[in-house]
């Protein structure tokens, strides 16, 4: 690729000399200086260098040598396909000047000082003319001269004309985006970014003190970052990004530069570029490693519009180009987090209590997430820690059931087949069973994976669900359901430390009649008597905590094979 450029230029370089000798020597006078540009000589006369140029009489006049005949001109800007065309102009030679060659021209006339105060009509004044009536006339005219001034720096800002071009293209950019002139409507983003991160950027400010909408600027920076970050943005091929270690090469360093230039341009209205094309701006800045500020006001417009978001979205901020290997998951969590706090104060703000009652939004996020979740669940590099802190971050009430978070753990167990049960027991603790649909919790039922506490945990709801007669309707009626449930078990308890203790009074009131002689009477000892007395107190006592319904409180007589009528709950075995 260089040598083709060098041929290039050379054979550029031989025709250009070609040419020049023929104009010369069709003057039929020998010339007498020979001019050097780069490796082009130029043989010319210096009567008609002097004429129109200033710079060359004053070498030739200030020079020590009695008759100069070699002069080096190589730092003229154009080089010598440029300083051709001036010559041209000395000698009176018809030549074109367009659009590409005039700043270039222009430059040259003030190295040369082939100005108009030299000399009336010189090369400076005719540049001019060409510059304000036929390349400043037109959007198209304006870019061409400044991407042309590229090369030409700091000369052409000198000159002023860079900054005309600059004033010039803002203000028809302006016009073509409010009315265009031809189709498609944003041709004109196109045009601007053939041009340097800074020169468009000066172009972008200048529309907006022309009072340019979010939505046009955004137009721009879009098809700008399309075309110059062509491989990370557009077709996201990250350009043979796929070896472990990235060489910081110049192309990737130059990347970085156009990126945070980028991101430094876009307009304050946070709502003016779709989500996608800011997922895929981080996931640049990640790649090429920008600087954090530039990662953080990505991250904090994504979080704010977070809504709008896809699975596919998440994705692209989680994977490297190839697809092979994920990313540093902190981004998402981030932008997540963010995103929640933003719901947190407006929920707030409108006196709402976010822990119970989470926006339309809220629900829509947690849905993608739990998705996103079963799609990274799959990679075994994915620890624990990261799985449940993303799950975390959704609130409880966003998730009106948690059938996609629990297909997400069962991808994530099936995925890491060499968890243990406590840290199976881990991964599902982000999950409530209670809150998983009918056939999730079959499903949950006959999952080996699962640990053993939530298999019981879904069996036991389903059992309540069946003897209640009642059907899935929402989740307050599973909290309920669970509250009534722990209540349940201590009123069991309650129950059989009760039976127990009547037992035992049984047994013991049995063997004192039967240790007593003469049996217990009313007529026997005075001690006696009180062992009834105690009885009966102890059966107040344990009458006024009887929970049943319908049982006798006079528990004298009790047998051991007497049924105790129970409460209408009275299995809570799993069968």
């Amino acid at each position: 690729m260089a040598s083709s450029s060098v041929m290039n230029n050379h054979n550029r370089l031989s025709i250009a000399m070609e040419r020049t000798g023929q104009w010369v020597f069709s003057q039929e006078i020998p010339t007498d200086v020979l001019i050097e540009v780069g490796e082009a000589n130029f043989s010319l006369h210096k009567f008609m260098l002097v004429a129109k140029s200033n710079h060359i009489r004053k070498l030739i006049v200030e020079s020590k040598e009695p008759d100069l005949t070699r002069i080096d001109l190589s730092g003229i800007p154009g080089g010598p396909e440029i300083f051709e065309k001036a010559a041209k102009f000395c000698y009176g030679v018809n030549f074109e000047i367009t659009v590409h060659n005039v700043a270039a021209l222009r430059c040259a006339a003030e190295y040369l000082q082939m100005t108009d105060k030299y000399c009336d009509n010189n090369l400076a004044g005719r540049t001019e003319d060409f510059l304000s009536q036929v390349a400043l006339s037109s959007l198209s005219g304006a870019i061409v001269v400044l991407k042309s001034c590229e090369d030409l720096l700091p000369m052409a800002e000198d000159l002023k004309i860079v900054q005309r071009c600059v004033e010039v293209a803002s203000s028809k950019a302006c016009n073509e985006a409010n009315f265009p002139s031809r189709s498609p409507p944003n041709w004109w983003t196109e045009e601007l970014s053939i041009l340097d991160i800074e020169v468009f950027g000066r172009i972008i400010s200048g529309m907006r003190k022309r009072g340019a909408k979010a939505l046009i600027v955004a137009s721009a920076l879009i098809t700008y970052a399309e075309r110059s970050l062509r491989d990370l943005v557009r077709d996201h091929s990250g350009n043979g990004a796929n070896s472990s270690d990235l060489v910081e090469s110049d192309v990737r360093i130059r990347q970085k530069e156009i990126l945070e230039s980028i991101v430094a341009l876009l307009p304050s209205e946070k709502a003016a570029f779709p989500i996608n094309f800011l997922c895929c701006l981080l996931r640049s800045a990640i790649f090429l490693k920008a600087s954090d500020n530039c990662k953080n006001e990505l991250e904090k417009r994504i979080s704010i519009i977070l809504e709008h978001v896809t699975v596919d979205d998440l994705l692209v901020l989680s994977f490297t180009y190839d697809g092979e290997r994920l990313f540093d998951l902190d981004s998402v969590r981030r932008i997540l987090a963010g995103f929640v706090e933003k719901e947190k104060n407006m929920a707030v703000f409108n006196a709402g209590d976010f822990r119970e009652v989470c926006s339309t939004a809220m629900h829509r996020v947690a849905k993608t997430v739990d998705a996103y979740l079963g799609e990274i669940a799959t990679y075994t590099e994915l620890s624990i820690s990261k799985f449940n802190g993303i799950a975390n971050l959704v609130p409880k009430g966003a998730r009106k059931v948690d059938d996609d978070l629990y297909r997400a753990i069962d991808i994530y167990l099936k995925a890491h087949p060499n968890l243990d049960e406590i840290e199976r027991e881990k991964v599902c603790s982000v999950m409530d069973a209670l809150k998983l649909s009918y056939e999730a919790r079959v499903h949950a039922s006959q999952n080996k994976r699962l640990p053993v506490q939530i298999v019981l945990h879904a069996l036991y709801y389903d059992q309540l669900k069946l003897r209640s007669g009642v059907e899935d309707r929402n989740m307050q009626e599973a909290v309920t359901t669970k509250s009534q449930l722990q209540t349940d078990v201590s009123l069991v308890r309650e129950n059989e430390a009760l039976r127990s203790e009547l037992v035992r009074m049984k047994l013991y009131i049995s063997d004192l009649q039967k240790s007593a002689p003469g049996g217990i009477t009313g007529t026997s000892s005075k001690s006696v008597p009180k062992k009834p007395r105690f009885f009966s107190s102890m059966s107040k006592t344990l009458g006024k905590l009887n929970p049943f319904k319908h049982g006798s409180k006079d528990t004298s007589n009790i047998d051991d094979g007497v049924d105790i009528n129970k409460p209408r709950r009275r299995r809570f075995s799993i069968s």
